[in-house]
């Protein structure tokens, strides 16, 4: 029997999450950031879901995903309409979920070879 490597097509994976941080890959990650299975863009703006800033939302875009999973930290909290429709207007999906939550559907997103890109809040 012949065993052979079989490398994912995708770079990164959360492997866990707490109140402090998410865990990528081998690392702690302990502000906010944005994750696509093959970027990591650290110090992503967004710190607190009721004052997004533009710049913020610009950052999602220029990943072009076709799915945006926004993790809220240990709580699901929900920003307002106007930036749901921010993303429902370019054809983006969006959903909101706890951090915990959001690290499993981007894994699974990611893994089944999706477009997908999380966002996560982190107190920093």
């Amino acid at each position: 029997m012949q065993i052979s490597l079989e490398n994912p097509d995708y770079r990164y994976i959360c492997r866990g999450v707490s109140a402090s941080g998410v865990r990528v890959n081998d690392r702690e990650i302990s502000t906010s950031f944005l994750l696509g299975p093959n970027v990591l863009v650290e110090n992503w703006p967004l710190t607190d879901i009721g004052t997004p800033a533009p710049e913020a939302w610009e950052a999602v875009l220029a990943l072009k995903p076709s799915l945006f999973i926004l993790g809220t930290g240990d709580s699901q909290i929900f920003p307002e309409p106007k930036h749901l429709a921010f993303f429902l207007q370019r054809g983006i999906g969006f959903e909101v979920m706890n951090n915990a939550a959001a690290a499993r559907t981007f894994n699974i997103l990611a893994q089944e070879g999706r477009n997908v890109v999380a966002g996560f809040i982190l107190p920093g």
